[in-house]
C-alpha cells in the first residue's frame, strides 16, 4: 500500500527525533493541561523511550508519520511527549501515571484534570491500534469521528485482520468500480480485462461484508462472477477520480474508492477527505518551496 507524505503537513516537524515521528508535541505536562482547558481538547500523552529501541524507532517512523494520523492528533488532541528514560519532569509524570521506565511506547488520552478518557494503548505498536484509539476517543466525546479517520481506521484494521478478493465481469468496469467502491466493507477496486471481458477486481473485509452479499450486489447490477487469472489492469483506473482535480491528492485506497464513487454519483467527494487534503486540493499556500512527495513505505 502506498503511504503518502505531504511535505506541507510535516515541514516544521523535521527536527523531531525519529521516535516522535512528525507530530508537533508539547513537552510540559503543565502547558498541556493549560492548553487542554483553553481549547477543550483531551491530552494525548506518548510515553516514549528517546533515544529508544527498535520498537520505539519503528513506532515513530512507521506510525507517527502517517499524515492522516498526524493530522487527527494535532486537530483533536493536545499532543504531549513524555520521555520514559529521563529524570526531572518526565520522571514525575511517569510516576503520576504509574508508567514503567525504559518501556516500549504507551499512549494515554486524558482530560484536562489528568483522568483517563479511554483505556491506555500498550503492547500494540501498529497504525491500526493508534487509529482505533483516536477514533474511539473522538466518538466518545463527539458522537462521531471524521470520515477520513473512520475510513483509515477501517482500512488499517481490515488489513491487519486479513482481506479477501472477488472478481466480477460487467458491461463497463468504470461503472463497476463506482458501484463497488461505495459498498461498506470494500477496501479497493481495480478495473481491467480478463478473458476478453471487462473485469472489476474487489478487495474486501470479510468481517464487514460477506462474499454472498457482494455476489448479490453484483447480480442486482448485471455483474457476473468472473474466474481466471490473466488480469490486465486498465490504463485509466478509478475513471471518475482520474478525470478530476482530486487525482492529484494523495489518498488511501479506501478514500480513492469513496471519492471515485461520489464523483460518479455527482455527490461531494470532499466529505471523505481531511481538511489538509482539501487544503492541498485547493492549493492553499504554505510556503513557496514546498512541493508534494509520495513515497513508498508499505
Amino acid at each position: 500500500m502506498l503511504f503518502f507524505t505531504l511535505l506541507p503537513w510535516v515541514l516544521s516537524a523535521q527536527t523531531n527525533p525519529v521516535e516522535l515521528g512528525n507530530v508537533h508535541w508539547l513537552r510540559s505536562y503543565d502547558d498541556a493541561q493549560l492548553k487542554s482547558k483553553t481549547e477543550g481538547k483531551p491530552i494525548l500523552i506518548l510515553f516514549q523511550e528517546i533515544p529508544g529501541c527498535q520498537t520505539c524507532r519503528s513506532y515513530g517512523s512507521d506510525v507517527l508519520t502517517h499524515p492522516l494520523l498526524v493530522e487527527a492528533i494535532e486537530t483533536y488532541f493536545i499532543p504531549l511527549a513524555i520521555h520514559n528514560n529521563k529524570g526531572g519532569a518526565d520522571a514525575e509524570v511517569l510516576k503520576q501515571y504509574n508508567e514503567p521506565a525504559w518501556n516500549n511506547p504507551v499512549v494515554r488520552v486524558v482530560d484536562q484534570n489528568g483522568n483517563d478518557v479511554v483505556n491506555r494503548l500498550s503492547g500494540n505498536y501498529s497504525a491500526a491500534g493508534l487509529a482505533s484509539l483516536l477514533t474511539q476517543t473522538i466518538i466518545k466525546q463527539k458522537g462521531k469521528a471524521p470520515a477520513y479517520l473512520q475510513l483509515l481506521t477501517d482500512e488499517l484494521n481490515a488489513r491487519q485482520r486479513g482481506t479477501a478478493a472477488a472478481t466480477y465481469s460487467m458491461y463497463c468496469f468504470w461503472t463497476g468500480e463506482a458501484l463497488f467502491g461505495k459498498v461498506n466493507g470494500v477496501l479497493k477496486t481495480s478495473a481491467g480485462f480478463q478473458g476478453g471481458k471487462e473485469i472489476v477486481a474487489v478487495e474486501y473485509d470479510p468481517a464487514l461484508i460477506s462474499l454472498s452479499k457482494l455476489n448479490e450486489i453484483a447480480s442486482n447490477h448485471q455483474c457476473a462472477i468472473a474466474s481466471g487469472s490473466s488480469f490486465r489492469a486498465d490504463d485509466t483506473p478509478k475513471y471518475y477520480l482520474s478525470n478530476s482535480p482530486y487525482k492529484n491528492v494523495p489518498m488511501t485506497e479506501l478514500q480513492k474508492c469513496r471519492v471515485n464513487s461520489a464523483l460518479a454519483d455527482h455527490l461531494d467527494p470532499g466529505e471523505f477527505l481531511s481538511p489538509r487534503q482539501l487544503a492541498y486540493l485547493n492549493k492553499t499556500p504554505v510556503t513557496n518551496r514546498v512541493s508534494m512527495a509520495i513515497t513508498e513505505a508499505w
